[in-house]
Formats: structure tokens, C-alpha cells, sequence
């Protein structure tokens, strides 16, 4: 060892901090506390479902588009409140679609699991666009073209977690970049049914060319889509936060479903478990976007992005 640390191994410093004896035993726990070290962290306790009853009279639905707080910056409930409200509002099921990642998912199962709640697992990834870096966070409304991706199958989600793999070791800390076409390869038409594919947010391809370059480009865009996955795995996605061109949007997504031929899904793109995160979600907000409250009061995320029974 270097610096001003004693010329000993990092073995024997260990073996000190552990307070270890030299013939390996562990003499008294509280002897050689290393604090948050690797030999001393506390690993996380077994999770203990609530006893929040549920709803009666309940009406059939699953949301299938929820992030947890593991969506840096954007999510602002654990998995474990999402799983816990899900089962207290009687959804028929759950999916956790966190950003480009899987990282969430063991909690939200154990948790999922407590509390007899049936999952799906999936993710939001964004897309690498042709000759366009992705920024980091900063800007008040990250660039980037995303798709939601929902694993039918174990086989479905070995070919998504390659695709996030993938997608974060060609990309940068914060801005993984996963090319469609690679998508395409993966779980496109001809590699089986191992995928629904969303139309996703007003950041996916379809909903973006429909507000930027109207209804003729978001038809081409849909059409691309059912081209490369398969009819009967795209899946038009509708969810109304209560913005004034939330129902205009989706009228016209209805419009070009039932003009391309694919099947629609309606879903909160849920961002916390209740109504009462709301605060903290723009305050998380205006951290990523590195902006006070008041410099990004015209993009805060909107109040309806909370679990809702159906």
C-alpha cells in the first residue's frame, strides 16, 4: 500500500478493520466496525407487506406503463409503495417499465409478491437517434425518442436485458443509446412473439410525429412499427393526465389505430403511487433539469401521473 497508509496488505487491513484474528476467526462483531465497508453493510431486510385492505367492486384493468423511483429523477415512488397501492386499488396486474434498466425489479417483486399482485416486466428505453448525441440531464425537456418494450415470456426478457446491456455499454453514463434497428433485430417479426411493444409517452415515435409533423407522418411511423414487430404486437397506448392536448392526441391515436389495424391500450404512464408525490415529483423535476421551481414551472410533470383503479 501507498500514500500514508501502513506498509501492510490490503489483506491484513481488512483482517484489522473485521476484527479478525489471524487464524480467521470473527472475535466480536462490534469489535472491528468498518461502517458502511463492504464486510460491514447491512444487507436490506426482507420486505413485510402492509395490511392496507383492498378495494371492492373493483373494474378489470392492469397498468402496463409505471416507473418506480429507480427512473433517476423521474420515478419518485419505490417499488414496494407502487406494488402496495396496485394491490389496494385491485389492478389486475402491474408492469415496472423503468428507463432503459431492470433495476428495480427484485423489490418490486418480493414486494409484488407479498402482496399477491400479479407482474409484468418491461422497460422504457430511449432510442439512439442517427447523428444525435444524447444529453445528459440539464435541459428542462430531455431529448430522445423512447419505446416501451413489455416481456411476454422469460425468453422476451433475456432478449430485453440484452438490449439494455447493449444499449448502456454503447452509451455514456446517463445517456445509454439503443438503435431501433437493433430492436428490430432482437424481438422483431420473425424472432417470435417474445414482445408488446408500446407507442409509448409524447416521446415515442409515433405520438412525437403526430404533434410535431402531423397525422400523414404519425400513420408512416405506426406503420413502420407493425412492419418491423408485427401487427399483433404494437400496441397504440392512450393516457390522458389531464393536459388540454391530452384528448385531442388521443383522439387522433384512436384514429390512426383503427386506420393501421392495431389493437389500443390505455395507461396512467404512471410516475408515483399517489396523488401526494406530486410535490416531490417536481421537485425532482427541476433537480434533473438543474433549474429552480420557478424556471421550470411550464414543464413540471402534471398531476394524473398516479396509480388509478379502472
Amino acid at each position: 500500500m501507498g500514500f500514508n497508509n501502513p506498509d501492510i496488505s490490503w489483506g491484513e487491513l481488512e483482517r484489522r478493520l473485521s476484527g479478525r484474528p489471524h487464524d480467521g476467526r470473527l472475535v466480536d462483531p462490534l469489535a472491528g466496525d468498518g461502517s458502511d465497508s463492504p464486510a460491514w453493510s447491512r444487507k436490506r431486510a426482507p420486505y413485510v407487506a402492509p395490511d392496507t385492505g383492498r378495494r371492492s367492486g373493483r373494474v378489470p384493468y392492469a397498468e402496463l406503463h409505471c416507473h418506480s423511483n429507480f427512473s433517476f429523477l423521474d420515478g419518485a415512488s419505490h417499488p414496494e409503495e407502487l406494488a402496495e397501492e396496485a394491490a389496494r386499488l385491485g389492478l389486475e396486474a402491474l408492469a415496472l417499465t423503468d428507463h432503459n434498466g431492470f433495476y428495480g425489479v427484485v423489490r418490486f417483486a418480493e414486494a409484488a409478491r407479498a402482496v399477491d399482485l400479479p407482474t409484468i416486466f418491461g422497460a422504457e428505453l430511449t432510442l439512439a437517434e442517427p447523428g444525435r448525441a444524447l444529453k445528459r440531464p440539464g435541459p428542462a425537456d430531455p431529448s430522445g425518442r423512447h419505446l416501451v418494450i413489455l416481456a411476454r415470456n422469460p425468453r422476451g426478457y433475456a432478449l430485453l436485458g440484452r438490449a439494455i446491456s447493449e444499449g448502456q455499454l454503447a452509451g455514456e453514463k446517463g445517456a445509454p443509446r439503443i438503435p431501433y434497428e437493433r430492436l428490430v433485430e432482437l424481438g422483431g417479426q420473425g424472432t417470435g412473439d417474445h414482445w408488446a411493444v408500446l407507442t409509448a409517452c409524447r416521446k415515442g415515435p409515433v405520438p412525437a410525429a403526430l404533434m410535431t409533423d402531423g397525422p400523414v407522418a404519425a400513420r408512416h411511423e405506426l406503420a413502420r412499427m407493425v412492419s418491423d414487430f408485427g401487427r399483433s404486437n404494437v400496441f397504440v397506448e392512450l393516457w390522458d393526465h389531464g393536459l388540454p392536448m391530452d384528448s385531442v392526441r388521443n383522439d387522433a391515436m384512436a384514429e390512426l389505430a383503427a386506420q393501421v389495424g392495431v389493437d389500443i391500450i390505455a395507461t396512467g404512464n404512471v410516475h408515483h403511487h399517489s396523488v401526494a408525490r406530486k410535490r416531490l415529483a417536481s421537485a425532482m423535476a427541476a433537480v434533473r433539469a438543474r433549474r429552480s421551481l420557478d424556471e421550470i414551472d411550464g414543464w413540471l410533470p402534471p398531476a394524473g401521473m398516479h396509480l388509478r383503479s379502472g
